[in-house]
């Protein structure tokens, strides 16, 4: 069992964070992780992600990786912040050399059987499905894992807590990324801890 396969197997549901203050990091991490989510995915996509990814990391129990990686460079500066995990929306050569040369536990996105034979090639049989609501949506899931079927997938973009039940019950499905769990705004401590309280009952 690889790194990011016990990562993707420890919690149904990843949350999926754009953090724009680094003060809610730390408050959004516990109660995510008291609610029973201890994989939590910081994206890339704000000035203070890095920051983020550093206050997050002191919540005990939490496992911070990084999402929204694009390049060698966002990789590098994700794992110095003390990234965990990290996954990118696709996947280059470029990237995913680098990634698979750092040993650092690497989901990339993929839509289509040419990223899949890609990662592969490069040793990776667990891949995000992104975006899985848009792409085709569960049908065009099924009908990629079935040639490959040695590849486990995490979906994410447009899942909710409604539907995040139908994608888990997915042999191929190890665990669906979700950013319902913190809407944006101040955060709501007590509604957040709900949320993934009930994330993490759902069955896979």
């Amino acid at each position: 069992m690889t790194a990011i396969d016990t990562i993707m197997r420890t919690a149904p549901v990843i949350p999926v964070l754009t953090v724009e203050e680094v003060a809610h990091a730390l408050p959004i991490a516990e109660a995510l992780v008291r609610g029973g989510l201890p994989v939590l995915e910081v994206t890339m996509r704000t000035p203070v992600a890095l920051d983020v990814i550093r206050e997050m990391k002191q919540v005990p129990g939490a496992i911070v990786g990084a999402g929204t990686v694009l390049n060698p460079r966002d990789l590098d500066q994700a794992i110095a912040a003390g990234a965990e995990f990290i996954v990118s929306p696709g996947l280059t050569p470029s990237l995913g050399q680098a990634a698979v040369a750092s040993g650092v536990p690497f989901l990339p996105g993929t839509t289509n059987a040419a990223d899949i034979m890609l990662g592969l090639d490069l040793g990776l049989t667990r891949f995000k499905f992104f975006p899985a609501a848009t792409s085709g949506g569960l049908p065009a899931l099924k009908a990629l894992a079935a040639p490959f079927h040695m590849v486990r997938f995490c979906p994410t973009g447009g899942i909710s807590a409604a539907t995040a039940k139908d994608w888990l019950a997915e042999p191929a499905v190890l665990c669906v990324g979700g950013s319902w769990l913190v809407p944006k705004g101040e955060p709501d401590h007590a509604a957040i801890e709900a949320a993934a309280r009930e994330a993490a009952g759902l069955a896979r």
